[in-house]
């Protein structure tokens, strides 16, 4: 569900220092002492190498790509005159397709924590709407029109979206200061990428390697909203007869919410570990991440409510609930007592990274990965003691409780809320691996296998609140964590019990190659995935969302099909509803994909390139279980990509014109015959669109940034709706959640050699909250601002004090949406001004 990260080799580092670098990882002092240390040593790397391909490797720089593997053949066709970047907001590109990349010299210019999804804000075709000002609440994001669960996210290669429903969690990622560089693919994936996912393209950050020398960085921060945030990485430097290397870090950050009670709470710990084999670029690295967040929701409002100004403060802390005692009790279900909107996680991976050679011109790579998580996003529902069903705002399943006494008053007359989460828990195990030959100078064959196994289990384990209405877990009743509530039967009461298997196995190949005196770049893959879900519900399933957990004896419904042979059932208690008998069955997937770009440089510092991809995204878990067997069959897309590039030492400018052809999208619609909605394939969708960014250094101390994106989507057909004889009027309509224009502006200036000063702002136009435009959020522009005042006085490497402004003109804005295909949808207030200040010292 969550998940993520980490690598390089010591070939493959970036040997440049473009001047005052004031945006990433890589500034003066500690940043900068880091470039120092890896040009020192890829420098003595390369006057040792014995093989063309380790001499390119050290000369042409890190791209930091998504597994070891891509990065190694992306490393053998790119040259050195190619590789710079300005202040980490733009960076020059070699590969032959839409592609942006930030590093950590801006990063690091962010408010420090951030969640990264964040930084991508001012790229092309991307738009991130955060939940709050400090990445711990988090948020969504859109590239090129394609919605965070059809986009992927991955860590140095390893996915993080949820293995069920390929959501993003923005707020569970890893800390930013020690994110080294994060790749954006528009519309396309690398051939080895093992997501199911990436129906609209791909978002991947790396880890930074351990520094060479031994160093401890701190920080302290301190912000409105109550903010406060330590974070601290201890770097070994090079240790022992072999050069490991290694860092420690940890954090810890808390605030409260801005628009009503409740409290965010975020705490990870991070680890690296890197051993060097050899002297010619060889090694083996393992990283650990640990995050574990507590927070409540921040209100989602109306659209009306937001611009008439009502929904503010919907969050109450009034959640007191009558005492237990003689008679009946009627509790209430109330949906704004912010105890029980909460959103808990638990999630950590292991990562391991590693690269050989077999004699000069072979490679292989493995990169395995282990990833675990544990998370809900709270819930509850009213029961009736007695066992009965009836009443209004009662859930189904009441007749499970079958004379209990939920509240201990010592009767069973009282209708009582218990809290109910939908808990996710997920182990994850996958590998990916490389063989690459390098058979001349300039071209290089791969071949790679990939492995992704999810195993991901869905309960819903109902528990007791406290009587002022705290859960006695925020996990609800699961096994080692809260207090289940037993059953008359004996059972444990849950809303739902799944067991779904994930599993991909990947072939691929990739050959690249350059010709014409390096004019003309060739990148030709291809990437055949093989999906299988494995899927046990041990439930009743009344629809797509919600399930009957019982051991009562079913009734078979006459002249039904539940799509696997087998009656429809009703169930003691539950009326006429009807439901799906449990059952466990299998979905399998598979395609082959094509991949190819070709780049030519028309002159010197211009290069154009043409590139083609077709990419899939399988149906997700909650698309396959239902009342009746389901068969959506996979979202594909072909996307065609016209780029120019010019890229001089003073000037870096791209564009691309783009179309993106989307078919099979899965929405629910209704099905007459058996009087409900399931998840199906309802038509396509065409994406069209113009990106474009500049970067311009014309001074060391003076750079300026823009991006532009304008997209135009089209349904191709009307949907049907969510109820018996409904249409939705899609067709020729746009897309949900997508801004037709967006733009970024920046400038950056060191004021002086201890003063510096960078100013972004974000311009966001109207978007659709819904597929049949009837109801569109306005657009918004924010502007943030940050200044670093450098503290080197005090005697320390790298000291500094940075303050950093949110939304410094404090603009009321809808940021993450809630959408539907039809209707009203809910948007979730942007954070008001929101000022944060800084202080970073390294020992």
């Amino acid at each position: 569900m969550w998940a993520g990260v980490a690598f390089p080799s010591p070939n493959l580092l970036n040997l440049s220092i473009n001047g005052r670098q004031r945006h990433e990882t890589m500034r003066p002092n500690a940043s900068v002492l880091m470039n120092e240390g890896f040009l020192q040593m890829n420098m003595k790397h390369f006057a040792l190498a014995t093989t063309a391909l380790v001499g390119a490797l050290s000369a042409s720089g890190a791209a930091m790509a998504q597994s070891t593997g891509t990065e190694v053949v992306e490393q053998v066709i790119v040259t050195a005159s190619t590789v710079r970047n300005q202040n980490g907001a733009i960076v020059a590109q070699s590969v032959p397709k839409a592609r942006s990349s930030i590093t950590q010299d801006f990063i690091s210019r962010q408010i420090p924590g951030q969640t990264i999804l964040d930084s991508l804000n001012m790229l092309p075709g991307v738009n991130f709407t955060n939940n709050d000002a400090f990445g711990s609440a988090g948020g969504d994001i859109n590239i090129r029109g394609f919605d965070s669960q059809r986009v992927a996210l991955l860590q140095d290669g390893i996915p993080l979206n949820d293995s069920g429903n390929y959501a993003i969690y923005p707020n569970q990622q890893m800390d930013s200061e020690l994110i080294a560089k994060v790749d954006v693919n528009q519309g396309t994936t690398d051939v080895d990428s093992p997501t199911a996912a990436a129906a609209g393209g791909t978002m991947n950050y790396v880890t930074r390697k351990p520094y060479n020398d031994f160093g401890v960085t701190v920080e302290g921060q301190y912000g409105e909203e109550n903010f406060r945030r330590f974070f601290a990485v201890v770097d070994t430097g090079k240790v022992g007869p072999w050069g490991t290397s290694a860092w420690f870090s940890y954090a810890n950050a808390k605030n409260d919410i801005f628009n009503g009670p409740g409290k965010i709470y975020k705490r990870q710990y991070n680890a690296r570990i890197y051993q060097p084999i050899g002297d010619n670029g060889d090694f083996i690295s393992l990283i650990a991440n640990y995050n574990q967040n507590r927070n409540n929701f921040i209100n989602r409002m109306s659209l009306a409510a937001f611009q008439s100004n009502t929904g503010v403060g919907f969050r109450e802390d009034t959640c007191a609930r009558p005492t237990p005692g003689a008679g009946a009790q009627i509790e209430t279900n109330p949906g704004n007592c912010y105890k029980y909107n909460i959103n808990p996680s638990n999630t950590g991976n292991l990562r391991g990274q590693s690269l050989f050679h077999i004699g000069e011109n072979i490679i292989i790579t493995a990169d395995p990965y282990f990833q675990y998580t544990l998370a809900n996003g709270g819930g509850r529902a009213l029961f009736r003691e007695d066992g009965s069903n009836t009443g209004s705002g009662l859930v189904r399943g009441s007749a499970l409780t079958g004379g209990l006494d939920l509240n201990g008053d010592g009767d069973t007359l009282d209708t009582v809320l218990v809290y109910g989460p939908n808990t996710t828990n997920t182990r994850r195990y996958g590998v990916t691996s490389s063989l690459i030959w390098k058979f001349s100078d300039s071209q290089s064959v791969r071949a790679a296998y990939t492995y992704d196994d999810a195993h991901h289990r869905q309960t819903g384990e109902y528990t007791r609140f406290s009587q002022d209405m705290q859960p006695t877990n925020v996990f609800g009743g699961k096994d080692g964590y809260g207090e289940p509530i037993k059953t008359a039967d004996g059972g444990i009461m849950r809303r739902r019990d799944r067991v779904s298997q994930a599993t991909l196995n990947q072939f691929s190949a990739e050959y690249r190659g350059r010709f014409m005196e390096d004019k003309v770049l060739v990148n030709v893959g291809v990437r055949a995935p093989f999906f299988k879900r494995d899927l046990n519900n041990f439930c009743y399933q009344a629809d797509t969302f919600n399930a009957y957990c019982s051991t009562q004896a079913p009734t078979a419904v006459a002249g039904s099909d539940d799509g696997a042979g087998q009656t429809l059932v009703t169930l003691p208690g539950q009326g006429t509803t009807q439901y799906g008998r449990p059952r466990k069955f299998q979905r399998k997937y598979d395609d082959v994909l094509p991949n190819v770009g070709v780049s030519y440089e028309l002159a010197k510092y211009q290069t154009v390139y043409i590139s083609y991809a077709e990419t899939i995204s399988v149906p997700r878990t909650d698309d396959l279980y239902d009342r009746k067997l389901t068969r959506p069959e996979p979202e594909t897309t072909q996307a065609y990509d016209l780029g120019y590039r010019y890229q001089s030492p003073t000037i870096l400018f791209a564009a691309s014109l783009y179309t993106n052809k989307f078919q099979n999208r899965i929405e629910r619609a209704f099905n007459e015959q058996d009087n409900i909605a399931f998840s199906i394939n309802v038509g396509d969708v065409v994406y069209k669109g113009f990106d474009a960014q500049l970067g311009y250094k014309p001074e060391q101390y003076l750079s300026f940034y823009a991006s532009f994106s304008y997209i135009d989507t089209e349904l191709k057909a009307n949907i049907p709706g969510t109820t018996l004889g409904s249409v939705l009027p899609t067709k020729g309509k746009e897309v949900y959640e997508t801004p037709k224009y967006q733009g970024g502006v920046g400038v950056n200036w060191d004021i002086t050699e201890a003063l510096s000063l960078g100013v972004n702002a974000k311009i966001v136009g109207e978007r659709w909250t819904n597929l049949t435009n009837t109801e569109k959020a306005p657009g918004y522009s924010l502007v943030n601002m940050d200044v670093r005042y450098e503290l080197d006085g005090l005697g320390l490497k790298d000291t500094y004090l940075q303050i950093n402004a949110r939304n410094l003109f404090n603009e009321r804005y809808l940021g993450d949406l809630a959408v539907n295909p039809s209707g009203t949808g809910l948007g979730q207030p942007g954070a008001p001004r929101t000022f944060v200040a800084t202080i970073h010292a390294r020992f």
